[in-house]
């Protein structure tokens, strides 16, 4: 990795984190975050270092994801290389969740996948006009990870399913109302946020509340019922026939996309919100999370996915099975299942 990757210093107070792979959308490699735990573990103990600000460099989005092609040749084969992310990005992931002083992200652009799991931690999450958030995992054959099992069953309702399993992109608007971002704030507002966080670093939240704008009406929330009674059941089948049970335009288009996602991804990805929903620590649903990453990648639906999406760019997968009723439930108790103790996924000390 290039020094430039993650710029890391220490600005009026402010641990600042600023992602600079602009190129790739600024997506995440496991030397990336290797720099940000260095950081914020150096900066964790230091009197001086009052918050943390993780942002990016230039205009182009916060961050795309990770680095999907690296993870999925390295799923072609034995997957070690895969999991060595996982394991470091999850620890980063956790690293932020359990963080001693406040951690602001500014969301200022294009959030996925990796992008949101280094954002969704942050006390202060502050999105701009600029801002699509989407978890689209299910697309190529993978899964909301990076803590999408934690964060997204505990939005309203059912929304974090619908955006689940649907890889639905929401603007500003939808994000801040359901909760995932805690702020909104015009991009040409973004540096007299970071020019009073200097003068004041302790109390970001104080500094985001005192600029927050109004980020309009949530497209959504007309929506929020029918999400709540068409996504609330336990087994994908479930949902689409209530879909097609409901033949309203809104929920026919839902079930049109649904349809083009791997039908194995469906039916880990309500296992894994409906799993994560009872667990007890962000902890326990990252060994999850773990587990199930270090096998998904291995699966024909995961290598097709980024063949169509990434590769290609065909976007025409090939899923096997094409139908959810051959997604066996002990195929999910497979990937679900522990590792071998010595194995399993364990956060920093």
């Amino acid at each position: 990795m290039s020094e430039s990757e993650v710029l890391a210093r220490v600005q009026s107070g402010v641990g600042r984190l600023t992602l600079n792979r602009p190129k790739a959308l600024h997506a995440l490699d496991r030397a990336m975050c290797e720099a940000m735990i260095e950081a914020l573990l150096a900066w964790r103990d230091d009197d001086s270092v009052k918050s943390i600000l993780i942002d990016h460099a230039g205009e182009r989005g916060f961050c795309a994801g990770g680095d999907v092609r690296m993870i999925a040749e390295s799923g072609a084969g034995d997957a070690s290389e895969a999991r060595a992310f996982f394991d470091i990005e999850y620890k980063l992931n956790h690293l932020l969740f359990d963080y001693p002083k406040p951690v602001t992200a500014l969301v200022d652009g294009i959030v996925m996948g990796g992008g949101v799991g280094i954002s969704e931690p942050a006390d202060v999450r502050i999105a701009t006009e600029r801002t699509t958030y989407a978890m689209p995992e299910t697309g190529i054959g993978l899964f909301p990870d990076v803590g999408g099992g934690w964060f997204l069953p505990r939005l309203p309702g059912q929304t974090g399913v619908w955006l689940a399993l649907t890889g639905a992109r929401l603007k500003a608007a939808d994000t801040v109302f359901l909760g995932i971002h805690s702020h909104y704030l015009p991009s040409d507002a973004l540096e007299a946020f970071r020019a009073v966080l200097a003068a004041d670093p302790a109390h970001p939240i104080d500094v985001a509340d005192g600029l927050e704008a109004d980020a309009g009406e949530p497209p959504i929330e007309p929506h929020l019922p029918v999400i709540d009674r068409l996504f609330a059941f336990d087994t994908v089948e479930e949902i689409f026939a209530a879909l097609e049970a409901d033949g309203s335009d809104w929920a026919l288009a839902q079930l049109a996309i649904l349809k083009t996602k791997s039908p194995q991804s469906l039916k880990i990805t309500l296992r894994q919100l409906r799993t994560g929903a009872g667990l007890q620590s962000f902890a326990d649903n990252m060994a999850m999370e773990y587990r199930l990453g270090g096998r998904v990648v291995r699966t024909h639906d995961f290598q097709e996915g980024v063949r169509a999406v990434i590769v290609d760019k065909d976007n025409a997968p090939n899923w096997s099975p094409t139908d959810l009723s051959a997604v066996s439930d002990a195929e999910l108790d497979r990937l679900f299942a522990p590792l071998p103790a010595d194995e399993e996924w364990t956060p920093l000390t």
